[in-house]
């Protein structure tokens, strides 16, 4: 019986304080909105997807081939630091301030042509590769800040492994991510001498932002702050001993009700009832000093 006293009192409290919780809630909302949407700084992703493979002499072999294959899957965490490492991320910083210029037509080397008394003759001469600046942006992102941007991750038993960038432009973030995939093809011969790497899809910009969730800071804002107006409409009744109605008397002290005296405020309404009390009084002496007066005249 209690435990239902209680859970009315509750919903009463509840009930008492409704507009003061939903409202509370819908400034928590709102404030954790404006916050997500005008003060946090947007985090945008993308990603590039890499292929390293090293090619096997035994082609015929099964056996070979399963081993080569696994050996791959296994050279990844090592690739994965190579990728993090300043000999990759010093490239890449550099690439990215200033992009290499764009080989419209290779260089071509001058033919000869021997002949039969072992004199050389110049049949073509050679040419200079043609070349344009590079319309790529440019950006000013150190090694330091490249290896927090930068994450790698694949999945289980795959050659294929993913360089996902994170960066408050989508554009900086599609760029970031194809030059160091670039960049790591170009050293990885050097380093591993691995000849076999293959980019396998390249990143583009993703206008969609990863970070804030606006919709989920604001549900949970919305939560919180009715949790909270909870919590003040409860600890609000729960300090607030004054005695609020004849319920309270007679659950507290056990006290019966008798009646009720009814408040009058203003003077204007105490000057009518003290005038409504005293008005029979003078119509009853009015009466009774004029009837001698109407004998006496008679008389």
């Amino acid at each position: 019986m209690e435990q239902n006293m209680s859970l009315m009192q509750a919903w009463r409290v509840v009930q008492k304080h409704f507009l003061g919780i939903v409202l509370l809630g819908i400034i928590a909302g709102a404030a954790v909105w404006a916050t997500a949407t005008f003060v946090m700084t947007p985090k945008y992703s993308a990603n590039t997807q890499i292929l390293v493979s090293r090619k096997s002499d035994n082609s015929t072999n099964n056996g070979a081939q399963y081993s080569d294959q696994q050996a791959d899957i296994q050279m990844i965490t090592t690739y994965k630091d190579i990728i993090t490492n300043p000999v990759i991320l010093n490239g890449v910083s550099r690439e990215l301030a200033h992009p290499a210029k764009i080989v419209e037509q290779p260089a071509v080397k001058a033919k000869y042509r021997t002949n039969a008394d072992g004199t050389r003759i110049l049949v073509q001469a050679a040419k200079p590769a043609v070349t344009r600046s590079s319309s790529a942006q440019t950006y000013n992102v150190s090694p330091t800040q490249l290896k927090k941007a930068i994450s790698i991750s694949n999945q289980q038993n795959s050659q294929v492994f993913a360089v996902t960038v994170k960066a408050t432009d989508p554009a900086e973030a599609a760029r970031i991510a194809n030059v160091t995939a670039q960049v790591f093809k170009r050293q990885i011969k050097s380093i591993l001498s691995v000849n076999n790497v293959t980019i396998v899809s390249k990143a583009v910009a993703n206008p969609t932002k990863i970070s804030p969730r606006t919709t989920l800071l604001t549900v949970a804002g919305i939560v919180l702050g009715l949790m909270l107006g909870l919590v003040i409409a409860f600890v609000r009744e729960l300090t607030d001993r004054t005695v609020k109605d004849e319920a309270a008397l007679n659950e507290m002290l056990g006290l019966t009700n008798l009646g009720h005296v009814t408040r009058i405020s203003g003077q204007q309404k105490i000057t009518k009832v003290i005038a409504d009390v005293l008005q029979p009084r003078s119509d009853s002496n009015s009466g009774r000093s004029g009837e001698p007066k109407h004998l006496s005249s008679r008389v």
